[in-house]
């Protein structure tokens, strides 16, 4: 799994059991490669590509996830692999066009590591009038039944629940893909701790600004994609001659803002990704909130996407539904996905 906030390739060794009509997991391995500066640039820049300069970047990342896939092999020493389930990384997303493309899921993946490949969960879903995402919420349903939200504070933050025996997902703002931009300004990849916003001031007038972007007041489903942060936010926030500090103390309100409405008072919620590090962030939302928060083991919190990204290539080769309608707004529930086989 690689998602937007472009921390590096999470990897995980998983072992998955179906019974009396329940699933069950168990992480047996699980690390993250983080990018150099050379792919989080390129990356970055890949929504500017031509088609031709897209389509080598798309070759030269399928080498590269597939050589750090066969390390994870060797290192951890795994024998038995049913099949290899690959997010790939988004480069383009504009569901509303009808387009989205993830690259590293090609088919060559397969042939480099010899194994059964999984991949290219979000295409099929876009063309059948999808928003292509968010995707984790069938994971959420199947694996953690037991919490009212699942709260993913990665890139974008996104949530899931069950509302009318349905589950409902969307993503509701930015989060990690800003916090870092304005992180590395100031010379840190990212705002450990959320010290950096903690030491600046809330500019109210770009807060309200923030929180007044025609985004919110959408319904569901709706995604985002770093095309609509490039094209809606860094604008607003370059627009305000404030400092770094200030600009991430702003932000982290207005995360902590959005994620307080969405939930119910004294609703228990699960929250997972990079985010929950973010002890200023996760303070915010308590003292805007009555919920109660809870904060998983670090392999969940770390390696959720990835577990359930396995989780969907699995469905996938038992041919069950595993995107749901009522998350994406596709025409129906489907079982996504490509599998490669050798």
């Amino acid at each position: 799994m690689s998602g937007t906030s472009l921390d590096g390739i999470d990897l995980a060794e998983i072992v998955f059991n179906y019974t009396d009509e329940k699933w069950s997991f168990e992480i047996q391995a699980a690390e993250t490669v983080p990018y150099s500066s050379y792919w989080k640039d390129k990356l970055r820049d890949g929504i500017n590509y031509s088609e031709g300069k897209l389509e080598r970047l798309d070759f030269k990342y399928t080498e590269k996830l597939s050589e750090e896939i066969l390390k994870f092999i060797r290192e951890h020493n795994i024998q038995e692999i049913d099949a290899i389930c690959s997010h790939g990384h988004t480069i383009l997303h504009q569901p509303e066009k009808g387009f989205t493309y993830q690259i590293g899921n090609l088919p060559r993946i397969s042939k480099i590591l010899g194994r059964t490949v999984i991949c290219d969960f979000r295409t099929q879903d876009v063309a059948l009038g999808g928003q292509g995402a968010p995707l984790v919420p069938i994971g959420d349903k199947l694996l953690f039944p037991e919490y009212d939200y699942c709260l993913n504070l990665g890139g974008f933050a996104n949530c899931s629940f069950e509302k009318n025996g349905e589950r409902i997902a969307f993503d509701i703002c930015p989060a990690n893909i800003v916090l870092n931009e304005y992180s590395e300004r100031l010379g840190k990849d990212f705002d450990e701790g959320g010290k950096l916003a903690a030491s600046g001031n809330i500019n109210t007038p770009l807060l309200n600004q923030l929180n007044a972007l025609s985004f919110y007041a959408e319904k569901p489903p709706k995604s985002l994609g770093l095309e609509w942060v490039k094209r809606a936010v860094y604008p607003l926030l370059d627009g305000f001659d404030i400092s770094s500090e200030d600009v991430l103390r702003t932000f982290t309100e207005h995360i902590a803002v959005q994620l307080s409405k969405q939930f119910s008072a004294n609703s228990l919620v699960l929250i997972t990704g990079g985010g929950v590090y973010n002890s200023y962030l996760i303070e915010r939302l308590k003292n805007l909130t009555s919920i109660e928060v809870v904060i998983p083991t670090s392999n969940i919190v770390e390696y959720k996407e990835a577990l359930i990204f396995g989780l969907l290539g699995v469905l996938k080769l038992r041919d069950e539904v595993n995107c749901l309608a009522s998350v994406t707004g596709a025409s129906a529930d489907h079982s996504s996905g490509k599998i490669f086989s050798l």
